[in-house]
């Protein structure tokens, strides 16, 4: 069974005003304490996809957890949560209107995911610290953020066939790598999230990929968080 017991960074008051330099202060805090090497003897079983959609015309975050088996992924469970927003879109901080929701889909699970596929960033983040990191570390789990779009960096040109990968840069740091998932289909932004290298988080998105661009994981997960 998942734990509700989540570290430092999942523990926020709900009715607290959202203050945007103690956010700054939580990022800078946490991108410190992401590690970015697998537990030993890491054999994930379980793998999850988190995503939070917005319904239009309500002030709801919905967030879903699906949980797939590996390496058949099937569905094992699926977790639904709402809650109201209390955060203000701001660009580079979207993940502290994300995570109390998916926290509270996670509370509801039977299952303890192995690992998190999150629609969204990790490393690849102007403040390094993107939803991957975030709820890598509320957890202590391993976590991967997989963007469907690019938020920073820059890369060279990726050959169109299905497993190509660059490397994303900012300077001479390696934000993360952009992988061509299906040929001939714009390309996936994959980064650490937490307790995974970049050579493992790109290795298990590619392990999850089926006949579409997302993988499975995430696809799913994007899915749910639109029922209504």
């Amino acid at each position: 069974m998942a734990s509700d017991k989540f570290s430092e960074f999942g523990n926020y008051d709900p009715g607290a005003a959202f203050s945007l330099p103690r956010a700054r202060e939580i990022q800078d805090r946490g991108r410190r304490q992401i590690c970015p090497q697998a537990p030993k003897n890491f054999h994930p079983r379980l793998i999850a996809g988190a995503d939070v959609a917005f319904p239009r015309g309500a002030n709801l975050a919905q967030g879903a957890i699906v949980v797939l088996n590996y390496p058949e992924l099937t569905v094992q469970e699926t977790a639904l949560a709402q809650l109201p927003l209390t955060v203000p879109y701001i660009p580079g901080y979207l993940s502290f209107r994300e995570l109390p929701v998916l926290l509270e889909a996670w509370r509801q699970l039977r299952c303890d995911p192995d690992l998190i596929l999150c629609d969204g960033q990790g490393h690849a983040h102007p403040r390094r610290f993107g939803l991957a990191c975030h709820l890598g570390l509320a957890l202590t789990k391993p976590t991967i953020g997989v963007a469907k779009s690019l938020l920073t960096g820059r890369h060279e040109p990726v050959p169109p066939q299905k497993g190509a990968w660059a490397p994303l840069m900012d300077g001479a740091e390696t934000l993360g790598a952009v992988l061509r998932s299906r040929t001939n289909v714009r390309p996936l932004y994959i980064s650490v999230g937490h307790l995974l290298s970049l050579e493992e988080a790109v290795a298990w998105t590619q392990n999850c990929l089926t006949r579409y661009r997302l993988p499975e994981p995430t696809r799913l997960a994007d899915k749910a968080s639109r029922r209504r």
